[in-house]
């Protein structure tokens, strides 16, 4: 990688995101950055939290937990793709789905696993 990747987001299934929103808002000064079909976005400025509802539907990795609710995965920026995704790969992470986008106006997500089963996604587009 030719500069560290930063941590960005973290998301969070939440069965009422106005409610869970509202608490990051009072608790922690966090504003809206933007509404999700799932839920909410809000941000510190520097990192986002989505706040995601799925209703009836499994929370992606979390399939054998019916009603879950807690972290689902957290986000990295990168600068090199081809390098994260090899690093990942060399520390003993693994792909799980995605690709990266070379229009840097689609802000898509690789997603992938840690060694210990933790999700992450990586992306180098906002």
């Amino acid at each position: 990688m030719t500069t560290p990747a930063k941590l960005r987001h973290i998301a969070i299934a939440v069965k009422n995101p106005e409610k869970a929103a509202k608490f990051f808002e009072e608790a922690f000064g966090m504003t809206r950055a933007g509404s999700a079909q799932r839920g909410v976005y809000l941000t510190d400025g520097v990192m986002n939290v989505a706040l995601l509802d799925f209703g009836d539907e499994p929370t992606p990795g979390f399939e054998d937990q019916p009603d879950y609710e807690g972290i689902i995965h957290f986000g990295m920026w990168v600068d090199d793709t081809a390098a994260t995704d090899a690093a990942i790969k060399k520390a003993g992470g693994s792909w799980m789905t995605g690709r990266f986008e070379k229009n840097p106006n689609v802000p898509y997500e690789v997603k992938y696993q840690t060694p210990a089963g933790i999700g992450l996604d990586g992306a180098a587009n906002g």
